[in-house]
């Protein structure tokens, strides 16, 4: 067994050696009790993916709120509700936590909630879909000029989703669901989606999404903005192969090659 040495103040010392005494145990092991109590857990609830931790504390101002918002809500439910608020008596017993300050109960504020999708990720998807939409506009004006891209590499510029098994890119493709939510935008992705099992990868696909993003932005930053017209914003064949390159990590490219 380890050995751990610790100096302290005389006066703790001695407050210790009497909350000892009170349990009937030596100083040593009260000490090594309560370094057992703040490491090792009794029970750990399994956080699933996406879930917003509990927090430990609240401001005295936010329970009183949200203990006020409870006890209107027990009032104005039905008497037979039983939906997702509960009924009268539930919504009773959440305002007692707040009001009884049961921070182990507190995991009942935040319920259902998930955490926050940073503005940067949020941001990323909408990159990421913002090139698919020109690689695609790009395939299709090269087939309408007659110098279609081969199926292969057409195919593998598809919008192929992320993985719902993967924390980070299930919570984005729940972001790519609500920007088509209405059916009216992205509408030209939407088909590449339903040919990805609505939109599961199976995969993660998120660095290499990044490395695509990379590249379509050196293309894109060599143009001169100033000039560019409707169709500029279209990539050739030749940027499409390189878009479609970069999707291979810089450490297996010369395996491709070979």
């Amino acid at each position: 067994m380890a050995v751990l040495n610790i100096r302290v103040d005389d006066r703790v010392r001695d407050q210790l050696r009497e909350l000892a005494d009170d349990e009937g145990v030596t100083l040593s092991e009260f000490v090594r009790d309560r370094l057992m109590e703040a490491v090792v857990p009794v029970f750990e609830a399994e956080e699933e993916h996406g879930d917003q931790a509990a927090p430990d504390s609240m401001r005295l101002a936010d329970r009183q709120v949200l203990s006020m918002l409870h006890r209107i809500l027990a009032r104005v439910l039905p008497e037979d509700a039983n939906d997702d608020d509960g009924d009268h008596e539930y919504q009773l017993m959440r305002a007692r936590i707040l009001e009884e300050g049961f921070t182990g109960e507190y995991w009942y504020e935040v319920a259902g909630f998930r955490t926050e999708l940073s503005k940067r990720d949020c941001r990323r998807v909408i990159d990421i879909l913002q090139m698919f939409r020109i690689l695609t506009y790009s395939v299709s004006h090269l087939e309408k000029e007659g110098t279609p891209v081969d199926e292969d590499l057409a195919r593998v510029l598809e919008f192929q989703g992320f993985d719902f098994n993967d924390s980070l890119e299930g919570h984005m493709d729940d972001y790519v669901k609500f920007q088509m939510r209405d059916g009216d935008r992205w509408t030209e992705l939407q088909p590449q989606i339903e040919r990805t099992d609505g939109g599961n990868s199976h995969f993660p696909m998120l660095e290499t999404y990044m490395r695509m993003l990379a590249e379509y932005r050196r293309i894109m930053d060599s143009r001169d903005r100033g000039s560019l017209g409707r169709h500029d914003y279209l990539l050739s064949a030749e940027e499409l192969q390189q878009i479609r390159d970069a999707r291979i990590h810089p450490s297996r490219r010369h395996e491709s090659q070979d």
